[in-house]
């Protein structure tokens, strides 16, 4: 982490206990991590933002250190998490990103907290109904943990036989270049996802993805974000030829976004050019 100071704490709000990393002095930006990680994915990017940020890095609810309920993982509760959390830390308005399953938090959080942001970025994902709705044979089997981690009890059998050889499969095959998330940081994403409690709650994110978020979303599908929105993917990855710009514009008022030259993983393999981008939409919209 390049010596810079990280300050660990615990939050118990809305009832979970969530570990929460902070660092960096300025204007907030909360950072919310996807599956199968921590808020450790930001380790190599939080250097590079400290200086311009206080940077809030949580587990999400379920992952990491964070409490692992049994219930509650949709992403509306997740979201009233992150709410409860900015407001336990005075943070009145603040920048949002999210990655992976993080980004489908910080979806719904912009739908439902959006008076709150400054703006939000969202990485490598399409919103959750579009991906359901589109599910031919490409996208099926690209996305097949979608339609296998909701399984109830079967999925979290068959994961907990070898949580490491899921884990490393995950990580290897969402990855442009693997060797960027090195091994230390692998043992650190196993060392969590062997936790009590992690993998039934990682399947129960997916398990309420296809189901009460999706009835959620269906609520709301004339909703639009309102924030500033920033879409940014991997061009090796598996969105880059979905038009993932044109479909978030559906999704909100103003948006704008690139490719970066890596895989799933941007955080971890180019996190360069994310601080960059990142710092070049939020330094304007938290001034």
């Amino acid at each position: 982490m390049s010596g810079m100071p990280i300050e660990h704490r615990y939050e118990t709000v809305n009832g979970v206990r969530l570990h929460v990393a902070l660092a960096g002095a300025g204007p907030p930006l909360v950072l919310l991590h996807g599956y199968p990680q921590t808020w450790f994915l930001w380790r190599k990017v939080a250097p590079l933002l400290a200086k311009r940020f206080t940077l809030i890095m949580p587990d999400l609810r379920g992952y990491g250190d964070s409490g692992k309920p049994q219930e509650g993982y949709d992403k509306r509760t997740i979201a009233a998490d992150i709410r409860a959390l900015a407001e336990r830390l005075g943070l009145e308005r603040f920048g949002l990103v999210g990655h992976d399953r993080g980004g489908r938090v910080a979806h719904r959080y912009a739908l439902d907290h959006g008076a709150t942001l400054a703006g939000v970025s969202l990485l490598d994902i399409l919103p959750t109904r579009t991906v359901f709705d589109t599910l031919d044979r490409e996208v099926a089997l690209n996305t097949w943990h979608w339609l296998f981690l909701p399984v109830p009890d079967l999925a979290e059998r068959l994961i907990s036989a070898d949580p490491e050889a899921v884990l490393r499969f995950f990580l290897r095959g969402w990855a442009a270049n693997p060797h960027a998330i090195e091994e230390a940081a692998v043992e650190e994403y196993l060392r969590c996802f062997r936790l009590p409690g992690t993998i039934r709650a990682t399947c129960a994110d997916y398990r309420a993805g296809a189901t009460v978020d999706l009835e959620q979303d269906a609520d709301d599908e004339e909703a639009r974000i309102e924030a500033p929105l920033q879409v940014l993917w991997g061009s090796h990855g598996k969105l880059d030829a979905r038009g993932p710009l044109e479909v978030w514009r559906g999704k909100a008022a103003s948006v704008e976004g690139h490719a970066l030259d890596c895989g799933h993983f941007l955080p971890e393999e180019d996190p360069e050019q994310l601080a960059r981008a990142l710092g070049d939409f939020f330094t304007p919209l938290l001034a």
